[in-house]
């Protein structure tokens, strides 16, 4: 507003800006444009959707693109605190001192370009790392020092370029403290990949693990960008960059373990199940036994420390597909019952169970109910052994042995069925675990605070299905031309024929009795 205002008009100005920083913004503060100077700040749609955001959730955390203006529009929002608001402590840190440097001079020239009658306290400190004014608020920029703002109550933190920040985990621990008596945060970022604080922030966001309200605001956000806009701005950028600086795509900017375009088609499979039921409601099935498919279930003992879970799959083998599933934490008399009880259900079906820590305890439990169908190793090893000769076999254990050589081989087996294609994922569970599973120093592991239960529980399905169903039905197949080769015709030979020499009747029927011998002998190759 250029005109002239009365006393009163001026008083009715600054209540109303009081109260609205939508309103205040758009009428009052000034921004300077690259190309045209000081112009007065329009808001856009996203922009005072954003502003209502901070003043309705003490926590944001807002997963942007790049040259959006949100900067710029959490500058203006602090500087209608500072000036509204009296004794506010403001502290901004980004990767780069001058980062957040920069977002404290944005505050400072909003308010030196405020109306004279509008400015309801004066400045009493401006330097380069901290602006205040009479009325006690303050604003400052702060390194990303592990003592970043630890003795300080804390209004507002202010955490610029979140994803670019080196161990944030540790710095966030800090703070974090110093807004337990209503502080605000607003964290703000463009990805830079997953497994960092801001990554795991938004994740934990989106399913409302955490106190954040997530914003997402792609490129498509902006009124005055479109295709060829998108287009024009990618035309020399790599695919990494694109999904980064504009696209808010931490999979594709990071190193998840399961290919973003493969996550997109999992999501399209996603459903809910056709009903949840166990003592705790946490199994769901999707698809119920049918007496014409061959079904195996593949489950993960929990630790039993109650930090992860027992979780298991039903898969249908003809298709591969997940038709139930389980994640709970049962103690593990509880678990194995319920295992004995599914496993019956889908046709005493071939059961996989993860045998380190409690998951002997499971085992154990199971061979006490007489599960008839249960899977068998070598000793330290993931080979498979058939239950009959697992029996008379000291270096046969039940279950399946996790260790440091067989876990990254059973996940690159599930990344290649993911890969291909060859496996039905219908689980809201798995696929958000699945979200979360990253390299990390070059091994697969969840993320910080999340599991990865029902992955490994997959994982080991994936494995025992494609190599040890596979070699047993190898095996089949060569036992059965073996025993071709070793039977013999009981036909008589035709001597009527001439030139044909008479058979020795004698050496012949003891030719058949040594083949019967045999067979007998070798009646242990007709597994599976």
């Amino acid at each position: 507003m250029s005109f002239k205002l009365s006393r009163d008009e001026i008083l009715k100005e600054i209540v109303k800006s009081g109260k609205d920083p939508v309103y205040f913004i758009n009428n009052y503060a000034k921004i300077s444009h690259p190309m045209r100077g000081l112009i007065p700040f329009n808001t856009y749609d996203f922009q005072t959707d954003l502003l209502k955001d901070f003043n309705d959730y003490r926590f944001n955390v807002i997963l942007k693109a790049r040259q959006l203006g949100i900067s710029t529009i959490t500058a203006a929002y602090v500087a209608w605190m500072m000036m509204f608001h009296r004794d506010k402590n403001v502290l901004v840190i980004a990767t780069k001192f001058s980062t957040a440097a920069n977002l404290v001079k944005k505050v400072k020239s909003i308010h030196r370009n405020l109306p004279k009658w509008m400015k309801l306290a004066d400045i009493s400190i401006d330097n380069r790392t901290s602006f205040e004014l009479t009325n006690g608020s303050q604003i400052k920029a702060s390194s990303t020092s592990g003592d970043a703002g630890r003795s300080e109550a804390l209004s507002l933190l202010v955490i610029d370029e979140a994803a670019h920040v080196e161990g944030l985990d540790e710095l966030w621990t800090g703070l974090y403290p110093t807004l337990s008596t209503g502080g605000r945060c607003i964290a703000l970022s463009t990805p830079n990949g997953v497994g960092n604080w801001f990554h795991q922030t938004c994740i934990d966001a989106e399913i409302e693990k955490n106190d954040f309200h997530l914003v997402t605001l792609p490129w498509q956000v902006h009124p005055d960008r479109d295709q060829e806009w998108f287009d024009k701005e990618t035309k020399n950028m790599s695919r990494r960059q694109i999904a980064q600086e504009l696209e808010c795509n931490f999979n594709m900017s990071g190193e998840t373990v399961f290919h973003p375009e493969d996550m997109e088609l999992i999501s399209q499979g996603v459903e809910d199940p056709k009903y949840k039921t166990g003592f705790d409601r946490n199994l769901w099935i999707w698809e119920e036994y049918k007496p014409e498919n061959n079904y195996m279930l593949s489950g993960d003992v929990a630790r039993g420390d109650g930090a992860d879970y027992s979780t298991f799959h039903i898969f249908k083998l003809e298709t591969n597909e997940l038709v139930a599933e389980y994640r709970g934490k049962p103690t593990p008399d509880i678990f194995a019952d319920m295992l004995m009880g599914v496993g019956k259900e889908y046709g005493s079906c071939m059961m996989v169970v993860e045998n380190n820590s409690v998951g002997w305890t499971v085992l154990n439990k199971l061979q006490e109910l007489g599960y008839p169908n249960i899977y068998y190793s070598k000793k330290s090893t993931h080979e498979y052994v058939d239950p009959l000769m697992a029996e008379s076999s000291n270096s046969v254990v039940p279950g399946f042995t996790t260790s440091q050589k067989t876990r990254p081989l059973v996940v690159a087996k599930l990344e290649e069925f993911v890969r291909n294609k060859l496996i039905n994922i219908r689980s809201k569970r798995l696929y958000n675990e699945m979200k979360t599973f990253v390299w990390q120093n070059g091994k697969p592991q969840a993320m910080k605070k999340h599991n990865d239960d029902l992955i490994m529980a997959c994982a080991i399905g994936c494995w025992v299905r494609d190599t040890a169903f596979a070699v047993n039905q190898r095996d089949v197949e060569y036992q059965k031309a073996f025993l071709s080769s070793i039977t013999t015709s009981n036909r008589k030979l035709n001597t009527t024929i001439p030139g044909m020499i008479a058979y020795d009747k004698l050496k012949t029927e003891k030719k058949l009795e040594n083949a019967s011998k045999m067979y007998t002998d070798h009646l242990w190759l007709l597994k599976g």
